[in-house]
């Protein structure tokens, strides 16, 4: 399974204090059955704790999302900040899974090398 984030979900973890760990903890919990919300066409929303807090205080996080795969984390906001995705956003969310979801694995190193996609570190990367 490997893991990435877009460019801009790369920043809003590295602003907000988002440990790689606590990446690859949403992403094992969606590949044991536990997604908080399947939202579809490949996309699933997962709850990350807060540095020092629990998760249902933390950040929603939107990821592409196929099991034994990949995942990609697209968007997250906090709880307090936003209730959920608009329905225009998550269009457009669904719409980038399917694109996202049938490229093949040289369109996406091709992807991080471009700076579009950073990988993130998995220690139970097979």
């Amino acid at each position: 399974m490997r893991i990435y984030a877009n460019r801009w979900f790369a920043k809003f973890a590295a602003k907000e204090k988002i440990s790689d760990a606590a990446l690859a903890d949403a992403v094992h919990r969606a590949e044991t059955g536990l997604i908080d919300a399947d939202l579809g066409s490949g996309l699933i929303k997962q709850r990350i704790a807060r540095r020092g807090g629990g998760k249902s205080g933390g950040y929603r996080s939107i990821l592409i999302f196929r099991s034994g795969e990949r995942a990609i984390f697209v968007f997250a906001f906090a709880k307090s900040d936003q209730a959920n995705l608009s329905a225009a956003e998550l269009k457009v969310y669904r719409k980038a899974a399917s694109i996202m979801l049938d490229l093949g694995d040289g369109q996406i190193e091709t992807e991080v090398e471009a700076g579009r996609l950073v990988e993130v570190k998995n220690d139970e990367q097979d």
